[in-house]
């Protein structure tokens, strides 16, 4: 089965606005996602993007303007100035891998429960409550949460390496085989790819 390798992390507001759109593309082209959270920090920082804090004024307003635009037409409420962000994102993507080694829930929904509680529900996704929450509510053991710290840590790191040789700068990221495509407003790019159109 064709796999589709997904770079992101919940802290991502685009990522948010993303949805659960990805999911159905997969599912509508009987293809596999590879669910694998970054520190998207870390990878700007190695691939020459630049931090949101020291971005130009002029950029930091058109990305408030495009956040509310990008939400709206998909649907989503959205605070651009979410109460808890910037938040440390790695517990949360702890939560993710460990979820996707245990199978048992859906990803897809997790995933996007944890960036809803950031950029829609002002909850700070660092916290273990709300990591546990996401977990019960995507259908995933809520103790997954304090298990496998240490081998979430491990996979963390080795994801951000991966996403670096995969050709990765940003989030969302997602590579099929030789083929990249940055952000959400892509995903029909990568529908028209698995569909064999250019």
């Amino acid at each position: 089965m064709a796999a589709i390798e997904y770079y992101f992390t919940m802290t991502s507001p685009y990522v948010y606005i993303a949805g659960t759109r990805l999911e159905a593309i997969a599912a509508a082209h009987d293809v596999r996602i590879d669910y694998r959270p970054v520190d998207a920090a870390a990878l700007f920082a190695r691939t020459g993007g630049t931090p949101l804090a020291e971005r130009h004024e002029n950029r930091k307003a058109y990305r408030l303007q495009d956040l509310c635009r990008q939400a709206a037409r998909a649907g989503l409420a959205i605070n651009p100035r979410p109460a808890h962000f910037p938040t440390n994102p790695a517990p949360a993507a702890y939560a993710v891998i460990a979820a996707q080694e245990a199978g048992g829930g859906d990803l897809g929904a997790l995933v996007h429960g944890l960036a809803r509680a950031c950029w829609a529900q002002e909850r700070d996704i660092a916290a273990d409550d709300v990591i546990r929450d996401a977990l019960a509510a995507a259908g995933f053991d809520p103790a997954l949460a304090d298990r496998g710290l240490l081998a979430g840590a491990e996979t963390y790191t080795r994801n951000l390496e991966r996403a670096i040789a995969a050709g990765a700068f940003g989030v969302p990221f997602y590579v099929v085989g030789e083929e990249r495509f940055w952000g959400q407003d892509r995903l029909e790019d990568l529908a028209a790819h698995l569909d064999g159109k250019p």
